[in-house]
C-alpha cells in the first residue's frame, strides 16, 4: 500500500507538546509473527497548555487490541483514529493510559520499528519508527523514563536487551524467560531499542575517570565473535578520549553494541544499546581494509559520543537534527584526527564534502543545515545536516578560539542536560562564553548553498604591504533566491621563495605567520604589513577553514610552489587538486594544455623524490579529483567525456614517471601485516595508489604486479587495492582475480559486498548483462540494504559508460529497480534515487532522458519517502 501525498511540516508551526509523559512501562511478548506490545503511559497536562487540548498518540501499521484510560474504555468520541494515530480528548489533567498492540516483525521489510534480521528481533526508531511499535507521542521533545520487560522463547532468544540497566531476569512457564530493563535518564522515543536473539557476547570493562566500572558488551552472531576486537578497542579509546578532550563521562552501568546484517543506516545511538550495521563492527586483517578499520573506529566513536551530544542533550524537533549530528560528526572527526589519521584526516573529510555535499548544495535537493520545512524527515539525514553541520561547529571554534569553545561545550552540556533544545541555544552559549556577536554566523544554519569566495592580491613593494581583496556570493537554491553575506573565516599564510612562511602584521595585531581573515561583507579588503619580500605564494583557506569554493586566480607556478612547499596538508593537497582539475577541464573542452600537464608531471616527479613527504599525504597528492566533483565544474557536461578526460590526464601525467613510481613504492612484505597504525596504513595507502597509477598509465608489468599483490596479500587492504587497480582493465587478469575473490569469500557477506561493488562499478564489457547477473546471484537479496547499495550504488557512481548510456537505457533500468525496491524498503530507495535527480548537470540528450525516467517513476504511486525526493528532483 502506497502512502498518500504527505503534508508539509513547517518549523514555523512548532508548538511545545500539551502533554508530558512522566513514565512509560512497556511489556513485550516477543514473536516474529505475532508480537504483543503492552504500554502503560502516565501523562500530565503541561502547564500553560491550551485548555482541553487533546493528546496525540502517533501510530502506524499497528493492530490495536485494546485501550484504557484510568482503567476504563475511553468515552464515546474520546478516542479517534486517523492517519497519524490516535487523538484522545476529554482527559483529566493526570491520566494513565494502557494500550495493547499486535505487530508482525517478520513482515516489516522497511526496517523501521520492530523487525527481523537474521534470527534476531531488533528495532530502529529514529526518526519515527517507535510509532510502528506502539501508540505514543513520537516526537523528540517528549522525554520520559522507560521501564521495559521483554518476554520470549528462551531457546530461540536467549539474549534479551533493552536500554539502560538490567534490574531483573528469570524463567517463565513453557520454556520462556524474561528480562527487565530500566533507563534512569529521560529520553525521547526515537532512542528506544530492544534486541532479542541467539548472540555471542564479547565483553570487557572500562574504568571512568571518577572510578566507576562500566561493563562493555558487543553482541554478534556466534561465528563472528573473533572479529570484534577492533570495535571493542575503538570503544575504549573513544570513551577515554571523550573524557580527556571533551570532559564527558559515561553514565550507565553497561554499554552495549549489537551488530545486525539488515540495517538502513550505519548505526544508531540508542541510549546504552547501540545497534550497528555489521559492516561497522566486524573486522579482521583478512576481511577488512584499512578504510574499514578507520570507518569502524569512527562510527563506534560517533555513536558513543552521542551519549551526550544527542542523548543527554537532544533536539527539540527534527529541524534541529544537526544540533546532535553536526556536533557529533565534528567530535568523531577530532577523535580520528588525534588518534589515528592525523593531518590527512582533514583531506579525507574535505574530499568527501566536495564530492557529495557540495553537489547536494548545488542541486534540487539543497536545503539549509537547519531546514525550515520537510515532507519526509527520513530524507533529511543528509551530508548537509551531518558533514556541513560539522563544518559549522569547526568554524565556530576557529572564530572564538579553542579555549572558549571548550568552555562553551561544558556550559552547553551543563545547562541543557536532560532537555530538548535548538541550534540557536547552542550558538547562544558560544556567544556568551566568548563575548562575540554570532548573530551573522547563525545565517550558516538557515541559508542553503555553498558560498563562492573570490580572492585577489596586490603587493606594494615600497610599503611592504600585501592587500588581500575578498568577495563572497552564495548562488540561489530552491526557495532561497536572495542570500545575505555570511561570516566566513579564511585562514591564510604567505610562503617565501624558499618555501618558508613569511611574517607580517594584520591590522594592529602582533606580527604572525598565519592569520584568520573574517569575511563578513559582500566585498572586503585586508592588509598584511611589514613584509620584507614579496610572497611567492599565498596559502589560502588553510585547514579548510570554511566550507566554501574559493577561487584565487593563482597561476601554475604559484600553485606548484604550494604543492612543493606548503606546510598545511590541506592547502598543499588543494593546490595539487586545482592544477589537476584544470588539466581535466582543458581536455573536456578540447583545449589540452601541454604546459600545464608538463608542469604537473614535473611537480609529481619532485614529490616522488622528496622523502620528507609522508606516504599518506603523498598518496593523496597523487589522487585526481573525483568524477562527481569534476562534474560540478561545468554547467552541463557529458559525464562519459569527463571520465575519459580524467583517465587521459592520469595516463599522460604518470606514464613518464613509471620508473619513479616503482622506485617510490614501499616494501610490500614489510607493511602487509594489517597493523592499525598511522604509519602502516599510510604506507599501504601509498603502495595501492602507486600500483593504481602504474596500471592506469599502462606501465610495463603493472598488471602482473597487481596479480602478484592480490595472490600474496596477507591483508585485505592490499588485496582490494590490487583489485581496484585492475577493475577497468579489459585483460583477463581482472576476471580471474574477481572470480577468485567471489569463490573465497562467498560465505562472508561483508567481503562479498565488495565483490558486488567492483563488478557493478566496472565499465569493462557489457555492464548491463553483468548487472543482471549480479541481481540474480544467489547471494543477492533485495531485502538487505547493504547488498542493494553494493550493486546499484557503484553502478550509478562509477559505471559512467553504462549508467549514462546516451539512449537513456541505464536511467530506465535504475528507475525500474528503484520502483521494485520501494515496495520493500522506502528509505533505501529514496537514498539511491538521488543520482537521477542530477539531470540538470548533464548534456542535453542525457538530461532529457534522465528526466523522462524520473518523471515515469513519479507516476508509479510511490512511498512517501521516495515520492518526496522524486518530486523535489523534478521541481523547477
Amino acid at each position: 500500500m502506497k502512502d498518500a501525498t504527505p503534508r508539509m511540516i513547517l518549523l514555523s508551526d512548532y508548538q511545545p507538546p500539551d502533554w508530558r509523559v512522566e513514565a512509560l512501562e512497556l511489556r513485550f511478548e516477543l514473536d516474529p509473527e505475532d508480537t504483543r506490545a503492552h504500554s502503560r503511559l502516565r501523562v500530565r497536562r503541561r502547564d500553560g497548555s491550551a485548555p482541553g487540548a487533546p493528546l496525540r498518540l502517533h501510530g502506524r501499521d499497528l493492530q490495536r487490541l485494546s485501550i484504557a484510560v484510568n482503567g476504563a474504555e475511553p468515552s464515546p468520541g474520546g478516542c479517534v483514529e486517523d492517519r497519524e494515530g490516535l487523538l484522545l480528548s476529554g482527559l483529566p489533567d493526570v491520566a494513565e493510559i494502557a494500550i495493547e498492540t499486535r505487530i508482525r516483525p517478520d513482515a516489516n521489510t522497511a526496517l523501521e520499528g520492530l523487525y527481523v534480521s537474521g534470527g534476531s528481533l531488533c528495532t530502529q526508531c529514529e526518526p519515527e519508527g517507535f510509532r510502528r511499535i506502539t501508540y505514543f507521542p513520537d516526537r523528540p521533545d517528549v522525554l520520559t523514563r522507560y521501564r521495559v520487560r521483554l518476554e520470549a522463547d528462551a531457546a530461540r532468544y536467549p539474549v534479551l536487551l533493552a536500554n539502560g540497566n538490567r534490574v531483573d531476569a528469570g524463567s517463565l512457564p513453557e520454556g520462556r524467560h524474561y528480562a527487565v530493563w530500566e533507563d534512569p535518564f529521560p529520553k525521547p522515543s526515537y532512542l528506544f531499542a530492544l534486541v532479542a536473539g541467539d548472540l555471542a557476547c564479547v565483553a570487557d570493562r572500562f574504568t571512568t575517570r571518577s572510578g566507576r566500572e562500566v561493563a562493555l558488551e558487543i553482541y554478534v552472531e556466534h561465528h563472528n565473535r573473533e572479529r570484534c576486537a577492533h570495535a571493542l578497542a575503538s570503544l575504549q579509546r573513544a570513551m577515554r578520549y571523550d573524557e580527556e578532550a571533551f570532559g564527558r563521562e559515561y553514565d550507565l552501568d553497561v554499554y552495549m553494541i549489537v551488530a545486525v546484517d539488515d540495517f538502513n543506516m550505519g548505526a544508531m545511538e540508542n541510549k546504552g544499546l547501540n545497534l550497528f550495521n555489521a559492516k561497522y563492527v566486524l573486522a579482521s586483517p583478512d576481511t577488512a581494509t584499512d578504510d574499514d578499520y578507520v570507518h569502524i573506529e569512527s562510527v563506534i566513536a560517533h555513536e558513543y559520543f552521542h551519549n551526550w551530544s544527542g542523548n543527554r542533550v537532544t533536539c527539540r524537533d527534527w529541524f534541529q537534527l544537526s544540533l546532535k549530528e553536526g556536533l557529533t560528526v565534528f567530535r568523531d572527526q577530532e577523535f580520528t584526527t588525534d588518534c589515528t589519521l592525523f593531518g590527512v584526516k582533514r583531506v579525507d573529510d574535505v574530499q568527501r564534502l566536495r564530492a557529495f555535499q557540495f553537489p547536494e548544495d548545488a542541486g534540487p535537493l539543497a536545503h539549509p543545515v537547519r531546514p525550515d520545512r520537510y515532507a519526509e524527515i527520513n530524507n533529511f539525514y543528509t551530508m548537509t545536516v551531518y558533514e556541513k553541520g560539522a563544518e559549522l561547529i569547526r568554524m565556530l571554534r576557529t572564530l572564538i578560539g579553542r579555549d572558549a569553545f571548550r568552555r562553551g561545550l561544558d556550559r552547553y552540556f551543563q545547562r541543557f542536560d536532560g532537555q530538548a533544545v535548538t541550534t540557536d541555544d547552542f550558538v547562544t552559549v558560544m556567544a556568551e562564553v566568548s563575548g562575540r556577536d554570532l548573530a551573522q554566523f547563525q545565517r550558516w544554519y538557515t541559508q542553503a548553498g555553498t558560498p563562492q569566495v573570490t580572492a585577489r592580491t596586490r603587493f606594494d613593494a615600497q610599503a611592504g604591504v600585501l592587500q588581500l581583496d575578498l568577495a563572497q556570493r552564495t548562488p540561489p537554491t530552491p526557495g532561497q533566491h536572495e542570500k545575505d553575506p555570511l561570516q566566513v573565516p579564511v585562514r591564510v599564510a604567505l610562503l617565501g621563495r624558499d618555501g618558508r612562511r613569511l611574517s607580517a602584521r594584520l591590522g594592529g595585531a602582533p606580527e604572525a605567520a598565519e592569520w584568520v581573515l573574517e569575511l563578513t561583507a559582500g566585498e572586503q579588503s585586508f592588509q598584511l604589513r611589514g613584509l620584507r619580500e614579496p610572497p611567492a605564494a599565498v596559502s589560502w583557506l588553510r585547514g579548510f577553514s570554511a566550507p566554501v569554493l574559493l577561487e584565487a586566480g593563482q597561476g601554475t607556478d604559484e600553485l606548484a610552489h604550494l604543492v612543493a612547499n606548503d606546510d598545511d596538508a590541506f592547502a598543499r593537497w588543494d593546490a595539487a587538486q586545482t592544477l589537476l582539475r584544470r588539466a581535466v577541464i582543458a581536455r573536456v573542452e578540447d583545449a589540452v594544455d601541454p604546459t600545464l600537464e608538463a608542469a604537473l608531471t614535473t611537480a609529481m616527479a619532485a614529490l616522488l623524490e622528496d622523502s620528507a613527504v609522508e606516504p599518506v599525504l603523498l598518496a593523496a597528492l597523487l589522487e585526481l579529483p573525483a568524477h562527481r566533483e569534476l562534474m560540478e565544474s561545468f554547467e552541463r557536461a557529458d559525464p562519459v567525456a569527463v571520465d575519459q578526460a580524467r583517465r587521459a590526464v592520469e595516463q599522460s601525467l604518470f606514464a613518464p614517471l613509471a620508473e619513479r613510481l616503482s622506485a617510490r613504492a614501499p616494501e610490500r612484505a614489510r607493511w602487509d601485516d594489517g597493523a592499525f597504525t598511522a604509519e602502516a596504513m599510510g604506507e599501504r595507502r601509498l603502495l595501492n595508489r602507486l600500483l593504481a597509477v602504474r596500471v592506469a598509465a599502462g606501465a610495463e608489468g603493472a598488471l602482473q604486479e597487481a596479480a602478484r599483490q592480490y595472490h600474496e596479500a596477507r591483508s585485505q587492504t592490499l588485496a582490494m587495492g590490487a583489485l581496484a587497480a585492475v577493475n577497468e582493465s579489459a585483460e583477463c587478469v581482472r576476471g580471474e582475480l574477481l572470480a577468485d575473490l567471489e569463490h573465497r569469500y562467498r560465505h562472508d557477506p561483508l567481503v562479498l559486498d565488495k565483490w558486488f561493488a567492483l563488478e557493478s562499478a566496472s565499465q569493462v564489457g557489457d555492464g548491463f548483462a553483468r548487472l543482471e547477473r549480479l541481481l540474480e546471484h544467489p547471494g543477492f537479496r533485495w531485502s538487505n540494504p547493504n547488498r542493494v547499495r553494493a550493486v546499484l550504488g557503484p553502478f550509478m557512481a562509477q559505471n559512467h559508460r553504462h549508467f549514462h548510456r546516451v539512449d537513456g537505457a541505464g536511467y530506465q533500468r535504475i528507475a525500474g529497480y528503484l520502483e521494485r525496491l520501494d515496495a520493500l524498503n522506502p528509505q533505501t530507495a529514496a537514498r539511491l534515487v538521488i543520482p537521477l535527480t542530477r539531470w540538470r548537470r548533464l548534456d542535453e540528450a542525457r538530461s532529457a532522458r534522465m528526466r523522462a525516467s524520473l518523471e515515469e517513476l513519479a507516476g508509479k504511486g510511490l512511498s512517501k519517502d521516495l515520492a518526496d525526493v522524486v518530486e523535489r528532483g523534478l521541481a523547477s
